[in-house]
Formats: C-alpha cells, structure tokens, sequence
C-alpha cells in the first residue's frame, strides 16, 4: 500500500501519522492481525478520532464573522479568503476541507480495524466498551463528513441527494471504489451505529475518560444527529442520560462566575480541562486555528461588529451574555479565548515542530440546550423554558429569574417576526447558541438545520462596503469532495 498516491484507503493510513498507533499502522494490510488482544483493541480505538479540526470551516463560513477591513490582520498569511467567500479550498493544508476529510476517514479506518479484530479474534466481554466506542467514533466521524460535504438532511423531505461513502470494513485492496449513498442512506447507518454502540458503553473504564466516546459523551453526539433528525423523544432520551436523572445542575460552564474571575491564560486552560463536568469529550487536533483566526492575524473573523451584534447586545432575557474574550487594535479585533494551543518541539534548537488545540467536541452545554431546543419542538414549553432558562443563568452576571427568565411574552415581544410561540422560543434559543458556542462550530450546524441564509460584507480600500448571501439552497453550503476522493469514484458536489 505504501507508495501510493492518495485515495481514501491511503488517506487513511498516512493521515494516521500523528496517532499513538503510527508505526503499528505503517505496516502492510496482513500485518493488522497483531490486534489480537483487548489491550491492543483498546490502544488503537485512542486513534478513532479525527486528528484535524473544522473549527475554520465552520466558523469562517458562518455568520460568527466578518471582514474587519483591508487593512486589518495579514492578508498575505491568511488562509481563510476562500473561506470567507465560500469558494472551494485547494490543497489540504491546515484547517482545510480536505484535511478534515482525510483526518475523518483516517478515524474510521481505526475503528473498522478494530471491529474487525474484536469479530476475528472472538475477544472476551471484557472488550465490549472498545467495541461500543468504535461503533459510536465511526457513527460520529460520518456524521461530521455527511454534514459538512454533502446536503443537510431535512426533517420529512427527501433525503436522496448524495451523501458521503459509509465505510465499515477495513480496505484490504488498493484502489478500492466507493459509492456515494444517499444522505438518507448515511444517517440510517449512523443510527444503526449509535443504537448498537451506545448501550456497549455503560460501565467501560478508561484512564482519562474525557478522550474517549464515554456513555455520557455518546449520549450527548446523538442529541445533535437526533436534533437534525427531528426525532425529539430521542433527544429528550438521550440528553436525559447524559447525567443521573438528567439533571444539568452545576454541570454546565459557569461563564458568569468561576471562569468569569480567571486571567485570559487561565480561561484558555480552563475551558478543556478534563475533570470539568461540562467537558464530555476532548480531541487534540492538529491545528493553527486558535492562532491564525480568531486574532489579530486573520482579516476576516471575529470583529468589532460582529461584537457588537452579539455579546455587545442585550439578550431576550433583558440582558447580555458575559464576554470572556479579548480586544486588539482599538477593538477591531475581537479574541473569544477559549483554546490553548500546545506546540510540539520536534528540534528545539531550529525552533520547529507541530501545533496542536485541544478541543471539546461534546459538551454538556450543548446536549442541555438540545433537549430545550426538542421539548420546545414538541410543544412542552415548560420544561424547555426551564432547560432555556437554566443555560441562560451560567451566562448572565448576577442573573435574577424575576428579571431575567425568559417567559412565552417576553420572546415574542423580543423576536417581532416570530409568528407562533414555538418560533419565538426557537429563535431564544438560536441566539444563545451563538453567544454560548461562539468559535466552536455549532453556529454553522444550526445555520444547516434550520436553513439560515449567511451575509458576509466585503470592505474595499476605498471603504465600499458590499454585501453576499449564502441562501439555503446554494450549493457551496456543502464543501467540496476533494480531489484525490475521485480515484476511489467518490463524484464531486455540484457548483
């Protein structure tokens, strides 16, 4: 296998060069029968998460951006132009498509291997948790790659659009040939991964639970694939398990207090700390982002007016959101702080090596306000105002439910253009999604399910200012099949 150039079987291995398993996985295919063992199952499940990130994706073509002006940043060295236009990215360096693509199938080549061992070898019980793991890390990374490169499923529609190619076995040819599926097709198979996996998870041990797919972590992903689904019992099931009696008490960020009294370098730790109860799964990355974009680098990003429109004003509850980020450049450029990046020496002596982030994929935040988002759906709205409320009260300084909860009346006086009260209570929680996850990459999700339009402004030298709609049906909400993908008969998204 070695020596060939890129499809999604070599992909796979050569993107696997930053895992644990790097050598092991270096030998030719015959050689993987050495996982023979529920300790070496274990060992290569650790490589079953995407070592890349899609925090530039998803963020630079949201509406969590804008561009601060010719002038800001560093043009030259900023990677995220085609981004911000919504153009096809080429190549696959950092934070790109392709390499989220490729970071993703490398996952769930992991995955498959080590299901393929558990079924040769007959491994005892003792090796169902790793199984469990594996099924829910490869539901997880289709899931990511059936999102971001073909179209976002659509509650009661037709789902037969192309969706991506659903891998479950380990490739044991060159030049092996995929099919595409359906977007329908892939989430029945995901769901058929997270059905089987998750109840394999319940009392698995691992020594640093919080990087792996736990029970509560697994529970929490299927919140978001049951939210795009529109299946809100399961929501509501899943998002209930995630702790005892579902109850988010003190489970969630405490952005209002504890991390509210931390220095900008305290926070940057804080928010991927592995013993804290709102973090439910940690990835490290290789990535830049942290760095290149969400700073003074980056042209388009977080700005003043961005700033402005969210943290900078006041929420349905009567109040803002408490802001834990930083400023720059008399305010044009505006640093949310919530990554750490690590860098790996690999000479210390020239000064080079590789960049890494930590990065919370599954919070409990996020599966909180997933549950309110389907108690409202189902017309429950007072457990979801409780579940809205409660998310609110972490974020709010001194909040006050009398003045601070939000009622039925108050969203609909807030949201004008809300025609019932489940849309205004809907748009609620919108806002403070995108106030709670800004530069995690949730906005973009939610801009997919509910069929959001993007406006991005475009400043010129002279101060022109001009303006482009992303549309819900335009094509380059689905980012592009790369290149390489063609080999193995994966066909492009249309343009």
């Amino acid at each position: 296998m070695k020596g060939l150039k890129i499809y999604i079987s070599v992909v796979i291995l050569s993107a696997l060069s930053l895992s644990s398993c790097e050598k092991y996985l270096e030998q030719e295919p015959d050689m993987r029968t050495e996982i023979n063992t529920v300790d070496k199952v274990a060992k290569l499940v650790t490589s079953a998460y995407p070592g890349y990130g899609y925090l530039a994706m998803a963020e630079t073509y949201s509406d969590n951006v804008n561009d601060k002006g010719p002038n800001s940043g560093a043009p030259l060295l900023d990677p995220y132009v085609d981004l911000y236009r919504w153009n096809d990215i080429a190549g696959s360096g950092n934070n790109t498509p392709t390499q989220y693509w490729n970071g993703c199938y490398a996952a769930i080549a992991s995955a498959n291997q080590a299901l393929a061992s558990i079924d040769e070898f007959k491994l005892d019980k003792s090796v169902l948790p790793y199984k469990g793991e594996a099924l829910v890390a490869r539901a997880y990374a289709h899931f990511m790659l059936v999102t971001y490169f073909a179209k976002a499923y659509q509650i009661g529609k037709d789902n037969s659009s192309p969706g991506i190619p659903y891998v479950t076995q380990p490739e044991k040819i060159a030049l092996q040939q995929y099919e595409r599926g359906t977007v329908e097709s892939v989430y029945q198979q995901i769901q058929k991964d997270l059905e089987e996996g998750i109840p394999l998870l319940k009392g698995g041990k691992w020594k640093v639970p919080k990087y792996h797919f736990t029970y509560s972590a697994a529970n929490a992903f299927a919140t978001r694939f049951y939210l795009f689904k529109g299946d809100w019992d399961k929501v509501i099931l899943h998002a209930n398990e995630v702790f005892q009696n579902g109850d988010y008490t003190n489970n969630t960020r405490p952005e209002a207090t504890k991390i509210r009294d931390l220095t900008t370098a305290e926070r940057q730790i804080e928010y991927t700390k592995a013993d804290k109860n709102y973090n439910l799964l940690l990835a490290d990355t290789y990535s830049i982002y942290q760095r290149q974009s969400t700073g003074y680098y980056s042209r388009f990003g977080y700005g003043r007016d961005k700033y402005l429109a969210t943290f900078g004003k006041v929420t349905v509850a009567g109040a803002t959101f408490q802001w834990n980020g930083s400023s720059y450049a008399s305010s044009t450029h505006y640093w949310p702080r919530k990554y750490n990046e690590y860098f790996f020496y690999t000479n210390v002596s020239a000064g080079t090596g590789q960049p890494y982030t930590m990065v919370p994929l599954m919070t409990a935040d996020e599966a909180l306000i997933n549950r309110a988002e389907a108690y409202v759906m189902k017309n429950d709205y007072v457990n979801g105002l409780n579940d809205i409320n409660y998310f609110a009260s972490t974020r709010i300084v001194d909040f006050n439910p009398a003045n601070h909860n939000v009622t039925l009346a108050k969203a609909k006086s807030y949201f004008t253009t809300a025609q019932t009260d489940q849309e205004a209570l809907i748009e609620t929680i919108l806002q403070y999604k995108q106030l709670a996850f800004l530069t995690e990459g949730i906005r973009w999700l939610d801009i997919l399910r509910h069929r959001i339009p993007v406006v991005h402004n475009f400043l010129d030298i002279d101060g022109t200012e001009t303006f482009e709609t992303l549309s819900p049906d335009d094509n380059r909400r689905m980012f592009q099949i790369p290149d390489e993908a063609s080999i193995a008969g994966v066909g492009k998204n249309p343009r």
